[in-house]
């Protein structure tokens, strides 16, 4: 079962929709795992939709056991390297922005 504090750890724990997104995950596979019982979980709502709230690392393990470790290790790579992708294109925006900054300022300054 959950070790202490692990309900409460950051990023211990995700929704069964962003479980869906960063591993690619149903529903239903989630729910067989509940019912099972290789997954606790925590039922919540926001805004009226009501969510499931597991452990990262028991959906690790039991995605491991279910659809391999070369699955996880993938999927997680693509995950990662989307998170890398949109973090260089922030980072091309601000450069971009802060490149107009300094061409107005030594216009300015008249050099």
């Amino acid at each position: 079962m959950a070790e202490y504090g692990e309900w409460n750890r950051k990023g211990g724990t995700l929704s069964d929709v962003t479980a869906k997104a960063e591993y690619g995950v149903s529903r239903d596979f989630i729910v067989k795992g509940i019912r099972a019982g290789r997954l606790e979980y925590r039922e919540g709502a926001i805004w009226g939709n009501p969510y499931l709230r597991i452990l990262r690392g028991q959906l690790e393990k039991y995605i491991t056991e279910e659809l391999g470790e070369k699955y996880l290790v993938k999927v997680k790579g693509q995950a990662e390297l989307r998170k890398i992708k949109k973090e260089m294109v922030d980072l091309k925006k601000k450069l971009s922005s802060l490149q107009d900054r300094k061409t107005d300022l030594e216009e300015l300054s008249g050099k």
